[in-house]
């Protein structure tokens, strides 16, 4: 017996497509090459230069008597501030070695690794550029265009680069485990990020300058042409990105991290 013949009335099969087509949810469409490599380059671009000409900035303006506070400050806040605006474009990494490590996590696409070192350097010389512009000529040149040229003699290299290597693992590891492992991330990242920079530079400031980021040491280099001793400033970070990298991978990630490894 049929429904029809059972006093059932039939929906019609048209009705019923549409309500699931209605109750369907679309196909979220996938991200075009635009929004996957050229946007997070320019990001990358954009807020290191930023970044880097508010840091040269204050440490070329700044004012008798307020010692490492200003420099700390303008850097922490500035990172902060940028990492929370662009992090959902680029992640707002700002940093060669910051770079490095999230790539050991699994989080940057090993395509992408160059693309961001160049736009990094590229916003760095362009910011400390822009600081040159700004600043008053003597102010410059005092200041040795806010390049890193704390290191006079050979003896001096081993307890930079021990700090520079200390103080940028203290800044990876808040970076890894407040954005890419997920069992500790959190939405106070960028803030938390800032915070460390700026602790970071007040506690090492007068032993390193505390850089922790090659971009930041090469764009003032570039436009003060001040090399001496600049490999320091790269050496330091991108070990302590192997470091917590590989500390992250296999001892302090989330299952999901370390599963990587497999």
């Amino acid at each position: 017996m049929d429904l029809l013949e059972a006093g059932v009335p039939s929906v019609p099969s048209r009705a019923i497509q549409d309500r699931l087509d209605m109750e369907a949810k679309p196909a979220s469409p996938r991200p075009r090459h635009f929004e996957r490599h050229v946007q997070p380059c320019v990001a990358e671009l954009l807020g290191s230069a930023l970044f880097i000409f508010i840091g040269c900035l204050a440490v070329l303006e700044e004012p008798g008597g307020t010692g490492r506070l200003q420099p700390a400050l303008a850097h922490g806040l500035a990172l902060a501030v940028t990492v929370a605006v662009l992090g959902d474009i680029s992640g707002g990494h700002l940093n060669p070695a910051v770079s490095l490590a999230v790539w050991l996590l699994g989080g940057l696409p090993t395509a992408m690794l160059i693309p961001y070192w160049l736009s990094q350097l590229c916003g760095g010389a362009i910011g400390a550029g822009l600081a040159k512009a700004v600043a008053p000529s003597e102010h410059f040149g005092n200041a040795s265009g806010a390049a890193f040229v704390g290191i006079t003699a050979g003896e001096q290299v081993p307890a930079v680069l021990g700090a520079e290597i200390v103080l940028s693992s203290f800044l990876l590891l808040v970076v890894c485990m407040g954005t890419v492992n997920g069992r500790t991330s959190t939405p106070l990242a960028p803030l938390c990020i800032g915070l460390t920079v700026t602790a970071d530079i007040l506690a090492g400031g007068g032993v390193s300058g505390a850089c922790m980021n090659p971009a930041r040491a090469f764009g003032p280099a570039l436009v003060a042409n001040c090399w001496d001793y600049h490999w320091v400033y790269w050496v330091g970070p991108m070990v302590a990105a192997l470091l917590v990298g590989a500390l992250v991978r296999l001892l302090m990630g989330d299952q999901a991290t370390r599963l990587l490894l497999k």
